[in-house]
């Protein structure tokens, strides 16, 4: 004869379950009939002529006519601006091997990005240039480079026979100066 394999915590278990169904039917019960309309009125929001989100229905006397034609879809054309199209600017850093550099801009101080690909002529670093702006991936970048103004001449070396005569000039005084004189 075989015990029966409902044991009491299993039936105690189960009458908890049971229990807490119906408390949460008897809740919901509750919340159904203490609700305030629960209507489609009630879930219905508005926007004021201010953008505000509001449950009151807007005021029909503040009504404006509006005409089709005038409403813009997308991006309004950008507006002739005032702005010089060509930039004068100095090279502040550039790299031949690997064909990029840097103008800053006179007047703003801004650092443009410049490539190879971009200039009009070979430029090096402190050249005075005038250029173009697009937009690139990472922001402005310079373009249409050309030089205004030459750099600036660093003043000439010593000639060559100048050169020469020097070290042998400096041989002989640290050579007198090396022996004693008797």
């Amino acid at each position: 004869m075989g015990r029966s394999q409902e044991t009491f915590s299993k039936k105690e278990k189960e009458k908890k379950r049971l229990k807490k169904r119906k408390d949460k039917e008897l809740k919901k019960q509750e919340r159904k009939e203490n609700s305030e309309g629960g209507g489609l009125d009630n879930m219905i929001a508005y926007v004021d002529e201010f953008g505000n989100i509001v449950d009151t229905p807007p005021d029909l006397s503040k009504k404006k006519e509006v005409s089709a034609e005038s409403i813009e879809i997308g991006v309004p054309k950008r507006e002739e601006s005032d702005e010089p199209t060509v930039r004068t600017g100095v090279v502040v850093f550039f790299n031949d091997s690997k064909g990029y550099g840097f103008i800053r801009e006179i007047g703003s101080d801004e650092k443009f990005f410049v490539h190879a690909n971009g200039l009009m002529q070979p430029v090096v670093e402190h050249d005075k240039v005038e250029f173009d702006l697009e937009r690139g991936q990472k922001g402005m970048n310079a373009i249409n480079v050309t030089i205004v103004k030459p750099p600036s001449q660093k003043p000439a070396e010593p000639k060559a026979e100048e050169a020469e005569a020097e070290p042998e000039n400096k041989a002989e005084e640290t050579d007198s100066e090396a022996k004693p004189e008797e």
